[in-house]
């Protein structure tokens, strides 16, 4: 079972209802999506920003924002079958159909280690992956990338959050992150069944410290887009 978040950057580029379709298509059985905040977590951020209200209250909204994500993604794609709980995706997957999640499960009404803007739908896609058992997580990202670089550079760039590095360290799959372009390439993993991890994966299993040489590549993308639940 593979998990793939789908950044919200991709929430105003016409590849996106391409991919839903893919996924929907070949992703059956097999694919729980977890979408990112988007503009809907950006609207949230210049409200923060304005009123300087509380990282909980932040991080409820944005928890919200990727639940805006997920029924944008359903309205897009009708053959998404709609989920709020990890129970309600092994359900969905059982009886052969892609799933996405509305994260509202996630909401809180204590502040924790998780309730802050250096956690974004890349590492909470992460937890979801870990919590599944999943073979692979996949993240989609609109954004250049140096394909030389760590997720600890990825990290300092925006690509992904601040914790994702760190949090990668012990994944039990291989982590792939990938351009809005490799659309194809994903479907062709999909329609062969399973997938060898390629050699600028993240390999599973312990690993290095965050500020180490952990590859990760982009086929050529375009903009960056920043952390926090994007």
């Amino acid at each position: 079972m593979w998990v793939v978040k789908i950044g919200g950057s991709l929430y105003g580029d016409a590849l996106l209802r391409p991919w839903l379709t893919m996924l929907a298509e070949l992703g059956g059985g097999r694919v729980a999506i977890v979408c990112g905040g988007g503009e809907f977590a950006d609207a949230v951020r210049r409200c923060q920003a304005l009123w300087r209200f509380d990282e909980l209250s932040a991080h409820n909204m944005a928890i919200l924002a990727m639940s805006q994500g997920a029924y944008l993604l359903r309205a897009l794609c009708p053959a998404l079958q709609m989920t709020s709980a990890e129970a309600e995706i092994r359900e969905v997957l059982h009886r052969g159909r892609t799933a996405v999640w509305s994260p509202a499960e996630l909401l809180r009404e204590r502040a924790d280690a998780d309730t802050n803007w250096e956690v974004s739908a890349d590492s909470i896609a992460l937890g979801l992956a870990r919590r599944l058992n999943a073979e692979r997580l996949l993240l989609i990202k609109s954004c250049s990338v140096d394909p030389a670089a760590s997720l600890a550079e990825l990290g300092r760039a925006g690509i992904v959050d601040a914790r994702f590095a760190g949090d990668a360290r012990d994944a039990a799959f291989p982590i792939e992150i990938a351009s809005r372009d490799a659309l194809d390439r994903v479907s062709g993993q999909l329609l062969a069944g399973s997938v060898p991890a390629p050699d600028w994966a993240v390999a599973p299993g312990p690993g290095p410290e965050p500020g180490s040489r952990r590859r990760a590549r982009l086929a050529p993308p375009s903009r960056p887009r920043g952390a926090g639940r994007g």
